[in-house]
């Protein structure tokens, strides 16, 4: 089965990526910390990082879940819509999922008064506030993935797809539905331990929502597939 040019190359570009961060930590260069998503009051963070934060991960499992997601959804809808929509839409669900990224953590900075502390205690040693800022970090290409996944349930709703370990396949909605409850929930307990930006990933599907709707009405007053 041939895989599309946008696919294929978002694959191997996050996988060059992938093995530039892992070669960059002999030479003591954390790339993660370089170009991840930092939380906009750290020092470290900069506008370039909403893009940037999308092409890297933390580790093996996290680029082999995200690109086989990529790879087993993104290339039908790159074949439905073409490859210059595909691409507009992986790359404003990943931006979008940053942004609610963001807006999440300013919130729990705000409710937790963080700005009223200039040390914190991580209970294995104390530090500076602006240090701490700065290990909120966010990578990888989830907020993109998740979008996709939206967009697949929406396009082709009663597909069938097989999800371990259910024993039967699955309508492509459901799914979705599925995996956004499961997603929520566990934002809203948040449980620090499990290190998943759970919003973002609600994040890219909001905007992947977004973005389909507002196409929708554009080619029901242009005709179909306009851009």
């Amino acid at each position: 089965m041939i895989t599309p040019p946008v696919t294929k190359n978002l694959i191997i570009i996050n996988l060059l990526i992938f093995l530039g961060t892992v070669v960059a930590q002999t030479y003591g260069i954390d790339l993660n910390d370089l170009f991840g998503l930092h939380f906009f009051l750290a020092d470290k963070f900069n506008l370039s990082q909403l893009f940037t934060y999308m092409f890297l991960h933390g580790g093996f499992t996290h680029i082999f879940f995200n690109m086989f997601a990529v790879w087993m959804f993104g290339r039908i809808l790159e074949q439905y819509w073409g490859a210059k929509r595909f691409l507009t839409y992986y790359l404003v669900c990943g931006v979008g999922a940053g942004v609610i990224q963001e807006i999440v953590q300013y919130a729990q900075y705000l409710i937790t008064d963080l700005g009223a502390y200039e040390m914190v205690n991580l209970g294995y040693q104390t530090i500076p506030m602006a240090e701490y800022l700065n290990m909120m970090t966010t990578v990888g290409a989830s907020g993109s993935v998740y979008g996709i996944l939206l967009a697949f349930g929406m396009l082709f709703p009663n597909q069938s797809i097989f999800i371990f370990p259910l024993p039967v396949p699955i309508k492509a909605k459901f799914f979705v539905i599925g995996y956004a409850i499961i997603e929520l929930y566990s934002g809203i307990a948040n449980n620090p331990g499990d290190n998943v930006a759970h919003f973002a990933h609600l994040g890219g599907m909001l905007f992947g929502l977004l973005l389909i709707l507002y196409w929708k009405k554009k080619d029901r007053n242009h005709g179909p597939f306009s851009f």
